[in-house]
């Protein structure tokens, strides 16, 4: 019997790079996120992590590159509108509760899916924020 193969990423970014301004926020970013993964996307202010959000929303279209979603690019309108049906979008002035801290603020998206919040905190160390977990969020996140 042939060994199985993994299935097809559920979404999947081939060398997307995004200009603006002809000035290139993103280059060359391959990505592939699996059912039941979780993405975590981290970098400094201007780094582009919001861009490749609003791509992936479909706010934005790549520069170069493709996005592919169950193997089919997200910019044909056929594919996106059913794409979008799976989307939820939260922007972060909506996301982030200025006077919960940092902690609370995870725990807060834990509960809201009924996850076990006593996750949380590591998590937050993990990130290499666990200084900050205590701190009102209004201070201590970027918003960007």
């Amino acid at each position: 019997m042939p060994p199985l193969r993994p299935p097809p990423p559920r979404l999947l970014l081939n060398n997307v790079s995004y200009m603006r301004n002809a000035q290139t926020v993103l280059r060359d970013i391959n990505l592939s996120v699996h059912d039941g993964t979780t993405l975590v996307l981290t970098g400094a202010n201007g780094s582009g992590k919001t861009t490749l959000l609003r791509m992936l929303a479909g706010f934005s279209r790549p520069s170069a590159g493709e996005i592919l979603w169950n193997g089919h690019d997200i910019t044909s309108p056929g594919v996106f509108q059913q794409y979008k049906l799976q989307l939820n979008w939260m922007s972060l002035k909506d996301a982030v509760k200025e006077k919960l801290t940092v902690l609370e603020n995870v725990q807060w998206f834990e509960l809201l899916e009924g996850k076990d919040d006593s996750r949380s905190g590591p998590a937050i160390q993990l990130m290499g924020l666990g200084r900050l977990m205590n701190e009102k969020a209004r201070r201590m996140l970027s918003m960007g």
